[in-house]
């Protein structure tokens, strides 16, 4: 590495001492590090120097630059949030941090049953709790988000019904439909079923037309992406079974205190989002997602996933492992169904505290909290000349709002928000031109009447 012609020492990347780099290449036969590199084409070979700032060489350096980044950023703490759209501004105990700040969760990775027993314990737990949750047996160690979950909840699905197409909403995050079909080809066909435009649940009569023997699952979601809650679950359950198709629905398992667990309405496979219990949003972070079945063998030798069980040891206690282990790619490396890699154990751990924190009388207060402020949130928003909110209710969270009687774009309006020291809704224009100039809204718990009203004043003067 050369800083301003010279060769340097760096502090934070290790053998970058000249002389230990040449007694390493000595020591293996190598004329130089580029011999190293002698398989790749010397067309794909980057020749030029990187055009990035000169490193640090001090501790404060860095750490001043870090922190003068890190000020760009203005949190929801700082400001009033309405933004959603897949990461939600939820309440985080204090009790969540405390313990997912604890040196053997905060490293957890893997682990063999040989060590980190505590943690096989924990994530036992979670997934126990999240079972209760859903009203099913079987839950997998966290993925790496709902959207994973959902994409490897259709991989099962294809497998279990040795078909290779799968039906899903449209009106889902588009991140998430791109990562389902990344995830999907080039096995599984990836169709999108339109949904309703006066209650945003899936169409029915689209659904009907695209299903055939060849499908494996339909996908949807509830509540929906666009905040309306799914009360079609039981007739879209009954469509994918006459087929001899699954049902995979996707959650947000902080509805479910108020909303009915998926087998109630028949569905066979379940998914969700992790970051509503407890964890906080980073960027780029804080995110897990869950897939939950029946206990019947069927499924459970489809999960690519790690299963934590429990079962009673030769000296009569009991002991914390994993469930059908040789099913895993951990086990089975190259010939295994799917290859899992990192699991995002810790939001696992910080998600069962948050659901022992809350038992079912909390997580149903937090829910009927939720639906009647988002309620009364498009309400008011309704009443502004120009801007009305786009389905019938019930909402949960998350609801359209329609600013085209206004004359302003989303964009517009966001901006002049902003400067009020909002952040309004997620822009849909782009991902559904079919809605116009619309904003997807969200309303949590963590908002007050007076948030609200503060929100509907402050858009009143910016379409005026």
């Amino acid at each position: 590495m050369q800083n301003n012609g010279k060769e340097l020492v760096h502090p934070y990347i290790p053998n970058s001492v000249p002389e230990v780099q040449r007694d390493m290449l000595e020591a293996i036969g190598a004329e130089s590090i580029d011999e190293l590199y002698g398989l790749i084409p010397e067309e794909l070979r980057f020749r030029r120097n990187l055009d990035i700032p000169q490193p640090f060489l001090d501790e404060y350096s860095l750490d001043r630059h870090m922190r003068m980044l890190l000020s760009k950023n203005i949190s929801c703490e700082e400001r009033l949030c309405f933004l959603g759209g897949g990461a939600h501004y939820h309440y985080v105990p204090a009790t969540c941090d405390a313990i997912n700040q604890r040196a053997e969760f905060l490293t957890a990775y893997a682990g063999e049953p040989y060590e980190d027993h505590g943690r096989f314990q924990a994530l036992f737990e979670y997934a126990s709790m999240i079972a209760e949750l859903v009203e099913m047996d079987a839950v997998s160690v966290p993925t790496y988000d709902g959207s994973q979950a959902a994409a490897t909840s259709l991989r099962m699905a294809a497998r279990i019904t040795g078909r290779g197409k799968v039906l899903v909403t449209r009106a889902m995050n588009p991140d998430r439909l791109s990562i389902i079909r990344n995830y999907c080809k080039p096995d599984i066909d990836v169709v999108a079923v339109e949904y309703d435009r006066e209650t945003g649940s899936l169409s029915l009569g689209d659904l009907e037309r695209k299903l055939s023997p060849d499908i494996a699952a339909v996908y949807f979601e509830n509540p929906t992406y666009l905040g309306s809650i799914e009360v079609q679950g039981e007739r879209i359950s009954e469509l994918a079974h006459s087929f001899g198709a699954l049902s995979v629905v996707g959650v947000d398992p902080v509805s479910l205190g108020v909303l009915a667990p998926p087998p109630k309405y028949g569905v066979d496979i379940v998914g969700g989002e992790l970051q509503s219990l407890g964890i906080r949003m980073y960027y780029g972070g804080g995110r897990g997602g869950f897939i939950a079945t029946r206990d019947e063998e069927r499924f459970v030798s489809e999960y690519p996933t790690r299963l934590f069980g429990i079962a009673p040891t030769v000296d009569g206690a009991w002991g914390f492992g994993d469930v059908a282990w040789e099913r895993t790619s951990f086990a089975r490396r190259q010939s295994s169904k799917e290859f899992v890699g990192t699991m995002a154990s810790l939001w696992g751990i910080t998600a069962g505290v948050y659901l022992a924190l809350m038992g079912p009388k909390g997580m149903q207060e937090i829910g009927e909290a939720i639906m009647q402020k988002s309620t009364y949130a498009a309400a008011r928003l309704s009443e502004i000349k120009g801007v009305q909110h786009v389905f019938r209710p019930p909402y949960f969270g998350e609801f359209v709002v329609n600013f085209d009687g206004t004359g302003k774009t989303v964009a517009e309006i966001n901006r002049a928000l902003l400067q009020q020291g909002i952040f309004g809704g997620a822009d849909l224009s782009a991902a559904f031109p079919e809605l116009g100039q619309s904003a997807l809204y969200c309303v949590t718990e963590m908002h007050s009447k007076e948030d609200i009203d503060r929100l509907v004043a402050s858009l009143s003067k910016i379409v005026q």
